[in-house]
């Protein structure tokens, strides 16, 4: 399409072509949050031709590969006193009780049904002897409940959702860009995008968009994401098209990450999955061991440290909370007892190889093309940004505050409160990929957008897109994205501070400034998919360090160092929207209470206890 030629004063200005797609239900993000609210759709009855998937990578190359450990689910397969109010008080204990009660028992109460359904859809579980799904520990769970797929539940996770999809005839769209949603009056009348391959721009007409656009922890300097992931695009989409965000100051850093100085740049930050630990690896540092001065735990190929987590946990020990684990960790390194490359050691050599090759097979053959066997020797990790608890605000069936959008997966905000439970990040996305669908299938509009108003606010924003792309600044804005990276992880990373987080906000204002001068190549070069990430990485940013300013406490993954304590009267929800003039306020609510039936699984405290792995 080729718009009339605009005006400016009397001077006509140049038209901009695009294409137009219409859809009743676009959603946007591939992976297992898209995937699932597509298949619910169709399943309901909504036509596949009335609905588009799209993605700005590779069709079923989604984050969701990356999740390696598990998929939570009180399925009972191996403690049959675990069930779905255990499931809920686990989460709400981890996630500090500022999570959203009803969202949490939302994911609960279907994980079981779920999980099921995958396993009838194909999806390859490992098995127990009985031939039930296996289950194992994750941290800070009270039971085994998290189903796995050896170490590649998430890539086994998308082979199953992507191959259901194709059986329904569902459409997607490879590499295309979403830079803006546009709404009207509080209704969403589409989404303006650019297709990477062809570098042509488009605009989708659709009744209702769905955002499974991925987190914003690509914006840390060590992050367990690609480059190009969680750079906040789902969360700055919704902000920009008038939705709240939440939570944002609420940031986890899982505790083993792979250390960039002993495996290689290319390496550092990569997710070392919790299942080593949950399948008995044991954590150590540099120090030899006062106990057993021949090294640690005086067992075969055990490195010669301390097991520190004794110190700092003595009954939940490595599977303690993520946030807890990362802080010691931090901690040791921190006080020297780190090792030469700067991590702490990661050993799972006192099991036998073959139970390493079978329970923990895409890790082992990872550090074994690096050099490393896992059944000998330990690694090194060290703390990288892994997941963001918080997000979009949504009701309880997934839609935000402007009508017809709906967020999922990482990119809404609720589940998971102040910290993460291990092994849940795939469970919200199955459970509220199925919860999004079904209500936008009971309740599709009926066509009837204001077509004018999307095309003409579309075309502003294109004309923005054309003049970024070919532009002949001075920075780059890849180079921006990694000053970015490198303000998050030091001003507002595992430990934080009012001075640090106020400087933090002036340094990024700064590059805010810088980032109005850009190099960008043409519509399909990387630097021009930098700079849009650039765009949504800065107001992700300031989301984050104004939402940790706020919080004048430490709960879960925030820590203040001048704040050290919870306070009870903190037990609220910091909120971060768009004021009338179009700058970010903050305000904050009161939490919910749980259900009884959850109360009274909170009340009964029910915990791991680590030493029934040994």
């Amino acid at each position: 399409m080729t718009e009339t030629p605009p005006t400016d004063h009397g001077v006509a200005t140049e038209p901009v072509d695009y294409e137009t797609v219409d859809r009743r239900v676009l959603v946007v993000g591939a992976g297992a949050a898209g995937a699932r609210t597509a298949i619910e759709l169709v399943e309901r009855g909504v036509d596949p031709e009335d609905v588009l998937v799209i993605g700005k990578r590779s069709h079923g190359d989604a984050h969701t590969m990356w999740a390696r450990g598990g998929i939570n689910g009180a399925l009972g397969s191996l403690d049959s006193e675990d069930d779905w109010t255990i499931h809920a008080a686990d989460t709400l204990n981890e996630g500090h009780h500022v999570n959203d009660p009803a969202k949490v028992e939302t994911v609960t109460r279907r994980m079981p049904g779920l999980l099921r359904e995958l396993d009838e859809w194909g999806m390859e579980f490992t098995r127990t002897d009985d031939g039930d799904i296996a289950q194992r520990y994750f941290g800070a769970q009270s039971f085994r409940r998290t189903a796995f797929a050896g170490d590649y539940t998430g890539e086994a996770l998308l082979d199953t959702l992507v191959e259901r999809a194709q059986e329904l005839s569902i459409p997607y769209r490879e590499n295309v860009f979403v830079s803006r949603l546009v709404a009207d009056e509080g209704r969403v009348l589409g989404a303006v995008g650019t297709d990477l391959d062809t570098g042509e721009f488009v605009v989708f007409d659709a009744d209702v968009v769905v955002l499974a656009a991925g987190g914003y922890t690509g914006l840390y300097g060590r992050h367990s994401s690609r480059d190009d992931e969680n750079t906040a695009d789902g969360p700055a989409l919704a902000y920009q098209a008038g939705a709240a965000l939440t939570d944002m100051e609420f940031v986890q850093f899982h505790p083993t990450g792979m250390v960039g100085d002993r495996y290689g740049a290319d390496w550092d930050g990569r997710l070392v999955t919790e299942a080593v630990r949950g399948e008995g690896g044991r954590l150590f540092n540099s120090e030899a061991s006062a106990s057993d001065a021949s090294g640690g735990s005086g067992e075969p190929g055990a490195p010669g440290g301390e097991r520190f987590m004794e110190r700092y946990s003595p009954d939940q020990m490595e599977l303690d909370a993520r946030d807890v684990v990362a802080r010691a960790i931090a901690e040791e390194i921190d006080e020297g007892r780190g090792t030469e490359h700067g991590g702490v050691f990661l050993d799972i050599s006192h099991r036998d190889r073959a139970f390493i090759e079978e329970r923990l097979p895409r890790m082992y053959e990872r550090f074994a093309e690096l050099g490393v066997d896992m059944a000998e020797e330990p690694v090194e990790v060290s703390p990288t940004a892994h997941y963001g608890m918080g997000g979009v605000v949504v009701d309880d069936d997934g839609e935000t505050d402007v009508d017809g959008l709906y967020a999922v997966g990482e990119t809404m905000a609720g589940v998971h409160g102040a910290n993460r439970l291990g092994g849940n990040s795939l469970a919200e996305t199955i459970a509220y990929g199925a919860v999004a669908g079904e209500a936008i299938a009971d309740r599709l509009p009926a066509p009837g957008g204001d077509s004018d108003v999307l095309h003409d606010r579309a075309r502003v924003h294109l004309r923005d897109l054309r003049a970024l792309s070919n532009a002949d600044g001075d920075e780059e804005p890849e180079a921006l994205l990694d000053e970015l990276r490198e303000l998050l992880w030091e001003r507002a990373g595992i430990l934080r501070d009012d001075d640090g987080l106020a400087a933090g906000l002036d340094r990024l204002e700064r590059l805010r400034s810088r980032a109005t001068d850009l190099a960008v190549g043409d519509r399909t070069s990387r630097s021009y998919e930098f700079a849009l990430n650039l765009g949504f990485g800065l107001l992700g940013a300031d989301a984050v360090l104004r939402s940790a300013r706020e919080r004048t406490e430490s709960r879960g993954a925030h820590y203040r160092t001048d704040h050290p304590d919870r306070d009870p009267g903190w037990r609220r929800n910091v909120h971060y929207r768009r004021d009338s003039v179009g700058s970010p306020r903050l305000t904050t609510t009161p939490v919910e209470e749980p259900s009884e039936p959850v109360q009274t699984a909170l009340d009964a405290d029910h915990e791991l206890d680590y030493h029934q792995l040994e």
